[in-house]
């Protein structure tokens, strides 16, 4: 959030705003996330393993990947790794390569990871480089902004939980990405907090207790 200004405080602010984000904070309560759990740059390489994959699936292969790595992964230990190892852990060949290409680029500084270096770059520099790299696209890059970085401002018109919890939640037909960025400049500069009630609403709509977001 901005300086001192904490996801409870821009959810009340929010739902000072709009009578919608009222009933979704007095429905879900104050909007909760895991705290990061591994370093951005292991984040990253988590979110590509992902990508098109079922969870059981994605999470055996990121074990075996982790386990290869000897836990720690990082660039240096990625691009020391064999590409048959990879291989053997149950990466695809295009998966590999966008792994070995996010390492290269960290280490080339083209991709900028480092705390310090990340405050100075704004939420479009940061999904600018991201989405240089193979493999990851506007989706991905938001979703680390939103959930790594924690950013306060970011919204993935792209996501189609986000449109669909906007349609339940006003009440109106599925916006398109288009259409969804204008209706979120109402939510500015709190918009991460606007997508995550977004989601919520599809969960609540859809008769779930518990929450895929919180911690």
């Amino acid at each position: 959030m901005p300086a001192r200004t904490s996801p409870p405080a821009a959810a009340a602010e929010l739902a000072r705003r709009d009578p919608v984000i009222a009933g979704l904070v007095a429905a879900a309560g104050p909007p909760r996330l895991r705290p990061p759990q591994e370093s951005h740059f292991a984040a990253l390489v988590r979110s590509v393993l992902y990508q098109q994959l079922a969870g059981k699936a994605a999470a055996a292969i990121h074990g075996r990947l982790v386990a290869a790595l000897g836990g720690r992964v990082e660039p240096e230990q990625v691009l020391a790794l064999p590409a048959e190892e990879m291989r053997a852990a149950g990466l695809s060949a295009n998966k590999a390569a966008s792994i070995r290409d996010l390492a290269t680029k960290v280490l080339a500084g083209e991709v900028v990871l480092d705390p310090r270096g990340l405050a100075a770059e704004s939420d479009d520099e940061v999904v600018a480089r991201l989405s240089a790299v193979r493999g990851i696209g506007r989706w991905t890059a938001e979703m680390f902004l939103l959930f790594q970085l924690r950013r306060p401002d970011v919204w993935p018109t792209g996501d189609l939980g986000v449109r669909r919890g906007y349609g339940l939640a006003w009440g109106v037909p599925t916006p398109s990405p288009k259409d969804l960025e204008c209706l979120g400049d109402a939510f500015r500069p709190y918009r991460s907090v606007a997508a995550w009630y977004c989601w919520r609403a599809c969960e609540i709509h859809a008769g779930a207790n518990a929450s895929a977001l919180t911690g």
